[in-house]
């Protein structure tokens, strides 16, 4: 199995790719191969717009490439993200694509486009975490077959899982997929609970409509400091908005910005056994 890693968002460094190609060297017959643009840094990026499109395209593109797995996140994708699924051709759609933060900008417009296996996963980024090897042996595992790794709920609806802002920035856009019927899974880091709030009113004004079938709620970290208590905890803030507009809540997700985030492969969890 060859993957390919590209970077759409935000740069990676070298020895940190050192790093994962040495784990992966762990997994017979997979090869882990870093396109150069991950190394490239234009201002915020990993390289300008056309290098960061490029890239992509062409590690999509690959027909010897079995998967793509984006380096990490940051922001970036959404620049990109249109003009990428309009030149993908029939080699791009054989490929599972594979990140979480801001790469679930590229997972909704592939999965909104029917291209590939989008799946929500750990990226090389996080062997900067503690237990971040583990993390990165989560998806190397599951890129040979091991399946341990997936979120232990998933049922038998169709689900996704999103960063929050990341789908907050989705809805209303051509790059929004069609959740219908799904459980999604949401997890959100940095940002004060106020903020949680705010994009939780507008993520599930626009699920509403669309007929999801729940929400699942996973870590909510790293929650900055307000100069005064917000006054409700996130689970309280998932059920209130649920039920202010009709959705189901469905409980926690094994899901975040840590090394303990699981695997969610898009769609119907039935579609990818075996694979």
């Amino acid at each position: 199995m060859r993957v390919r890693l590209c970077a759409p968002s935000t740069p990676f460094s070298r020895d940190d790719a050192a790093r994962v190609v040495a784990i992966g060297a762990d997994y017979p017959g997979l090869t882990l191969d870093f396109h150069p643009q991950c190394f490239e840094t234009c201002g915020h990026f990993a390289g300008d717009d056309a290098a960061r499109l490029a890239a992509f395209v062409e590690c999509a593109n690959d027909p010897d490439g079995d998967a793509v797995w984006f380096a990490r996140g940051g922001y970036g994708a959404v620049r990109i993200a249109g003009a990428a699924i309009a030149a993908l051709g029939p080699a791009a759609r054989a490929k599972a694509y594979l990140g979480y933060s801001d790469a679930g900008t590229m997972l909704g417009a592939l999965y909104g486009a029917g291209i590939g296996r989008a799946v929500h996963a750990p990226m090389p980024a996080d062997i900067r975490r503690a237990g971040g090897e583990a993390a990165v042996r989560r998806v190397l595992g599951w890129l040979t077959g091991d399946r341990s790794g997936e979120e232990p709920d998933i049922g038998t609806a169709p689900v996704a899982a999103f960063n929050l802002m990341t789908l907050a920035m989705l809805t209303g856009t051509p790059l929004m997929p069609d959740l219908r019927g799904h459980v999604v899974m949401i997890e959100e880091v940095a940002e004060y609970l106020y903020a949680v709030d705010r994009l939780l009113f507008h993520v599930t004004a626009a699920l509403a409509p669309m007929g999801v079938a729940g929400i699942r709620l996973g870590r909510i970290s790293d929650v900055p400091e307000n100069d005064r208590p917000f006054g409700a905890e996130p689970d309280q803030m998932v059920r209130d908005w649920c039920a202010r507009t009709g959705i189901a809540y469905l409980g926690r997700a094994d899901i975040g910005h840590d090394a303990h985030n699981r695997i969610v492969p898009f769609g119907l969890a039935h579609r990818h056994q075996g694979q």
